[in-house]
């Protein structure tokens, strides 16, 4: 399946680029792939230059058609320029698909959230942040850090993960990578 993951997310960056156009749902795919999942694309520039990350993290619709909408998204995260053409041969994809993700109490965390296994949402009424489980550990970050950031992310306090109003969750993603 990993492989057939990693062609559809490249084969729908490609075609969006070239076309402006999402590709269709093929008839014949893994049937994991029909159960509803949670997914995150990402895609660096070589060596591992973050150059886009966007994710449907809720298990709302079958992993197929959740990871073309990903694909299809990451082309214009709006932290960056949309891609180009002239990108594609420089660029190597991540697709992280997702647990459901389930709710933490804040006195928890410590014990039930594991730096590089758990990635954590933080939600307060409209705001909102996610980070992979993988960003803590690239960033270096211990659990203060890695919470603080995530409440940043979503545009509150370093502690508003203490605020009762706010809902914490996590959840475990299985990475697939292309080659560089």
């Amino acid at each position: 399946m990993k492989d057939f993951i990693l062609k559809m997310a490249r084969e729908a960056i490609e075609t969006y680029v070239a076309t402006g156009k999402k590709i269709p749902v093929p008839k014949n795919y893994p049937k994991d792939m029909k159960e509803n999942k949670g997914v995150f694309v990402t895609i660096y520039k070589k060596p591992r230059e973050l150059r886009g990350c966007i994710g449907l993290p809720y298990p709302q619709q079958p992993l197929i058609e959740a990871l073309i909408e990903a694909s299809v998204c990451v082309c214009s995260d709006p932290r960056f320029p949309p891609l180009s053409k002239e990108e594609l041969q420089d660029i190597f994809i991540e697709v992280s698909i997702l647990t459901k993700p389930e709710p933490i109490k804040a006195k928890d965390v410590a014990k039930q959230v594991k730096i590089g296994k758990h990635g954590l949402i933080i939600k307060k009424g409209f705001q909102g942040g996610l980070f992979l489980p993988q960003v803590p550990v690239e960033q270096k970050w211990n659990m203060d850090e890695y919470l603080e950031n995530l409440c940043y992310k979503a545009g509150l306090t370093a502690d508003a993960w203490l605020d009762p109003d706010c809902k914490l969750y996590r959840f475990e993603t299985e990475v697939f990578e292309e080659k560089l």
